[in-house]
């Protein structure tokens, strides 16, 4: 494990934090805004106001005298008939050839309420009623884009590198981030947004997380990482803030998409990871990096260029297999397989519950826009505690935490009166705890993986999670059997999950495995109930002390 060795010392003459990490992790952290932004786009874009048929005789430009006489409540009531609640309803109104037995037909055109939409691409096709299905087919096919980005771009990441993938997946959001404004026609939309996902909330997000972990000492991974789910919150509001000051759909999209041109000056002032540089054998690129960054942090260190890169051959011939290593590696040995799993269905349990319960509050009214801020502005209390706790408390145990009790607020939501102060505040309790725990699986699973896999484990994680997010909508339509059991499931997936990551390793306070053969080492027989029993054998004998540190000699230089 000489090149494990020679890599701690070297990443440590860095230091924890210093002004260069610093000025990297804010240009990765911009990718974690523009996701966010990316990701819920369509929320304002595609905004689905109220809505009722269009009536020839109350609607028509003659009968409202060009707009200035409105309808009322008691007029259309003559046309439309009312739902459960009392309301007009959306879908339906009289059939003006049979209005004796006063039989019901589907609309043929709508109006729609445009106190805060006065333009969408659904009030522009018309999605709604019997073309629902379509509007939210294009948030599916986002989602289907990000899963692809995140298993394709994420592998890609670990053969040619992290910075390529960040910078064109950067170029990209901007080009299409900007297109599907302009699109007219709903196929090509699609083919547009599943495009716009792959590269708009998948390469550049999940690569700048993991250049920040590979760069900055282990006491800050978890400030770091919790800001980029920060970040990331910090995007969902934009879209709410942009979404209230622009009224026209198209230039609101296209706001949206120049946002990837926070992104376009990485190319020049972002560098590759030292850490991935080293295992793909380019030591000199990865020692003149950290040479450059000593100097910046200031500490007073000399870079001894020539001790690092001796024996570089050899290491080079050791370490060959490293430089294939890919998305299958994580499948052939059985303590990474069952790593890989076990991480898969975490993501996949953490996103599908915090969408379950958002869909468990019900309908909130008031301005769509301050609540769609609020929702995001409602995630930083809980990770502003996780900053606080997870060095103290571990991984692992905040991670199975979380889960479980937001698993089991969603399960009581379900049983609770919709839309009460009860089922509010249960749902808004479970978001936190998820938001929290959504937070934790970032850091969990860069610091679990070997760096040769890393991004394409986040990236596989990922993956899983926009898996979840996509079948969410699917698995609502089970609520016209028992409106119970969308959310029962949601909540029943999330406690199994919490429970199995009992059995996976702590990583608070461990190096970060680097080779195949670290990672399928790495806590190997750690669980929570081996730690327990004090039978916590995490093979840490076979890494280095993190960041360790080599007093250099000038005869050091001849080894």
């Amino acid at each position: 494990m000489a090149v494990d060795q020679k890599l701690e010392e070297l990443m440590g003459l860095l230091g924890d934090f210093g002004r260069y990490q610093a000025f990297q992790f804010v240009l990765h952290l911009l990718a974690a805004v523009t996701a966010g932004l990316h990701m819920l786009s369509l929320v304002t874009v595609a905004a689905v106001p109220e809505h009722r048929c269009f009536v020839e005789d109350l609607d028509s430009a003659i009968a409202t005298a060009n707009g200035t006489i409105v309808p009322t409540f008691a007029q259309l009531l003559e046309y439309i008939p009312q739902n459960a609640d009392g309301e007009l309803d959306s879908c339906l109104m009289y059939d003006p050839l049979q209005s004796g037995n006063r039989s019901t037909i589907g609309c043929s055109s709508y109006v729609y309420n445009n106190t805060y939409y006065q333009s969408s691409r659904t009030i522009e096709w018309n999605l709604v009623c019997d073309k629902r299905w379509m509007g939210a087919l294009g948030q599916t096919i986002y989602m289907l884009g990000v899963f692809t980005g995140a298993v394709w771009l994420g592998g890609l990441a670990d053969k040619v590198g992290r910075k390529k993938v960040f910078c064109w997946s950067a170029l990209m959001q901007l080009v299409l981030g900007v297109a599907v404004a302009f699109t007219p026609e709903y196929f090509s939309f699609l083919a547009l947004r599943y495009l716009y996902g792959i590269f708009g909330s998948a390469g550049s997000y999940i690569t700048g997380f993991v250049l920040t972990m590979e760069l900055v000492g282990p006491s800050k991974r978890t400030p770091c990482g919790i800001s980029f789910q920060g970040a990331f919150a910090g995007g969902i509001m934009l879209v709410a803030a942009w979404g209230a000051l622009i009224p026209n759909r198209m230039i609101l999209q296209v706001v949206y998409g120049l946002h990837g041109l926070l992104l376009v000056a990485h190319w020049w002032i972002m560098d590759e990871s030292p850490r991935w540089l080293w295992m793909q054998g380019r030591k000199r690129e990865a020692v003149n990096i950290v040479d450059r960054a000593v100097r910046m942090n200031g500490r007073g260190l000399n870079v001894d260029k020539e001790y690092y890169l001796t024996d570089a051959k050899t290491v080079n011939v050791e370490e060959s297999n490293s430089n294939s290593a890919g998305l299958a590696d994580l499948f052939k040995t059985p303590n990474l397989r069952k790593m890989t799993l076990n991480v898969c269905l975490c993501w996949f349990a953490n996103s599908i519950t915090y969408y379950g319960l958002s869909l468990s509050a019900g309908k909130l009214s008031g301005n769509p826009f301050l609540i769609l801020f609020l929702m995001g502005l409602v995630e930083f209390p809980s990770y502003i505690s996780i900053s606080y706790l997870l060095d103290r408390l571990g991984r692992r145990s905040i991670t199975s935490s979380l889960m479980i009790v937001g698993g089991i607020c969603c399960i009581v939501a379900a049983y609770l009166t919709r839309g009460s102060t009860e089922s509010t505040s249960i749902v808004m309790f479970g978001k936190l705890f998820i938001a929290g725990s959504f937070a934790v699986i970032y850091n969990y699973s860069a610091e679990l993986f070997p760096t040769v896999v890393r991004n394409s484990a986040m990236g596989l994680g990922s993956m899983c999670a926009r898996l979840a997010g996509a079948m969410t909508p699917m698995i609502t339509l089970l609520d016209s059997f028992d409106p119970k059991i969308p959310a029962v499931i949601f909540g029943v997936i999330s406690l199994i999950s919490g429970t199995w990551v009992l059995f996976l390793p702590e990583t608070m306070g461990k190096p970060m495995p680097q080779s195949l053969l670290d990672g399928e080492n790495f806590g190997r027989g750690d669980t929570a109930f081996s730690s327990c029993m004090g039978r916590n054998k995490t093979h840490t004998e076979d890494f280095p002390p993190p960041q360790q540190m080599v007093p250099l000699r000038k005869g050091d230089s001849s080894r």
